[in-house]
């Protein structure tokens, strides 16, 4: 199953690489990882997607990842009331007799058409990784050139801050 992880770690060179590798080298597997900083200079936020078979697993995850001396604190928000989102550039093939298609096809998601040239059009999607995929498969009978995704970002909804939780 797959779990979505907020861990709160000091802002420092190297805490990506530490907490991706803690996680590789107990063979689990990362779905997606986002890392930014925060509303305080010194704390940087990751959102991982970490594919476990059961709770357990994970619970041996969170145990590892809280031994690390940078890690402030750690938030699963797998059943936790909040809100999930990915972002996607998309480059697709455009002729002129395929832009306006093209463009429906955009609107309908409520995505944006971020760059245009003579034979390409570059689409802006964020949202859940389930309307993302449905994007691209419908984009794919234009051609798709290049996809790049964030990856997930979550948080939790109400007044309480992560740190706090």
């Amino acid at each position: 199953m797959k779990y979505t992880l907020a861990v709160l770690v000091e802002n420092k060179p190297g805490v990506l690489t530490h907490i991706s590798g803690l996680i590789s080298r107990r063979n689990y597997n990362i779905e997606s990882i986002a890392a930014s900083y925060t509303e305080e200079v010194d704390t940087t936020r990751i959102t991982i997607d970490v594919e476990v078979d059961d709770e357990i697993q994970l619970e041996q995850v969170v145990n590892q990842l809280s031994k690390l001396i940078d890690v402030i604190k750690i938030i699963n928000l797998t059943h936790v009331d909040s809100i999930h989102r990915d972002l996607a550039l998309i480059k697709v093939k455009a002729s002129p007799d395929t832009r306006s298609d093209i463009v429906d096809i955009v609107e309908i998601f409520r995505a944006k058409i971020v760059d245009v040239n003579r034979q390409t059009m570059v689409i802006e999607l964020t949202g859940e990784e389930s309307k993302i995929d449905a994007l691209c498969e419908v984009l794919m009978d234009y051609g798709i050139i290049e996809i790049v995704r964030t990856g997930k970002i979550a948080l939790s909804r109400g007044p309480i801050a992560a740190k706090n939780m």
